[in-house]
């Protein structure tokens, strides 16, 4: 359980809420020093690349590292905050659990870029490891809540542009309709530390006018067949429990492998508060189970 009480700490969370007004700059160093709080202390040996001129990956190694195993990592906040340096607990996490090395992506964010820039600089970060001796069969996307959005863009668009794809991804609370109509918004209010009308600014700062309905700003309505296997975690007590059920129930029905968890209780991106939240660590290790069982097929 949660170490502290679970409304005191949801009461922590929720009294973040980013000022769209502050200039972005302003906004994203508070969410780096929020979140990074409460990430395990750990650190991994960290090595950044350029992958285009305003596009940065970061390495992120441990000891317990398969040369030859990455994962391709995209960071949450909502499209418009959030990097790899207040993700940097969360990556040695991983990387630990996988006994991979992780491949960070700085992509580009929102309101400066919007809709679909992100989703170019995933598919550009999988070219580049791909064009720099990383095949296909060794990269695993992992994203966690919009990141998970991008691993999901990501396998379609290698799936239409016919690329050769990696044989598994894994999609923490990803936001899978950027409708967000799911009953689960209102009957989780009180369960999330998210809120309907924060959901409401990342969908019109990302897509800045754009229709929700397009399958890569929101996957769900997407033709989902073709991809490769999917291990899904959400919570119970998220907003967006509701989409995210829905996603893993259409991919069942386009004939993809699906791995889809529901963690009794946890609210949305419950799997990076390593030092408050035991599930978390739990989450990460069951994520890294399925990394590990698909890299040794």
């Amino acid at each position: 359980m949660i170490r502290e009480k679970p409304q005191d700490f949801l009461d922590i969370l929720k009294s973040y809420v980013p000022d769209l007004q502050k200039p972005a700059g302003a906004a994203r160093q508070e969410f780096s020093e929020f979140f990074a709080e409460f990430q395990t202390e750990e650190r991994p040996e960290v090595e950044q690349v350029a992958i285009r001129s305003d596009l940065r990956g970061v390495w992120c190694s441990v000891p317990e590292a398969v040369p030859d195993r990455t994962l391709l990592f995209f960071h949450g906040g909502g499209f418009s905050v959030g990097s790899t340096a207040d993700h940097l607990g969360f990556c040695a996490e991983l990387a630990r659990a996988t006994q991979s090395r992780v491949f960070s992506v700085d992509y580009r964010l929102a309101p400066e870029h919007t809709f679909p820039a992100q989703v170019e600089d995933a598919v550009a970060a999988y070219r580049y490891l791909a064009s720099h001796g990383y095949p296909p069969h060794r990269i695993i996307p992992v994203g966690i809540s919009s990141g998970g959005t991008l691993v999901l863009d990501l396998l379609l668009t290698l799936r239409d542009q016919h690329l050769l794809m990696p044989p598994a991804a894994v999609c923490m609370s990803p936001m899978v309709d950027l409708a967000f109509g799911g009953e689960s918004v209102t009957v989780n209010r009180d369960s999330d530390w998210l809120s309907a009308s924060r959901l409401t600014a990342i969908r019109i700062q990302y897509l800045a006018g754009r229709e929700p309905d397009d399958p890569l700003a929101s996957p769900v309505h997407a033709n989902l067949s073709g991809l490769p296997r999917l291990y899904i975690q959400t919570g119970s007590g998220e907003l967006l429990y509701d989409d995210i059920s829905a996603f893993a129930k259409k991919a069942k029905w386009a004939g993809v492998q699906v791995r889809f968890e529901i963690w009794e209780g946890m609210f949305h991106f419950w799997q990076i508060f390593g030092k408050q939240v035991p599930e978390a660590r739990d989450a990460v290790s069951r994520a890294g189970a399925f990394v590990r069982e698909t890299f040794g097929r």
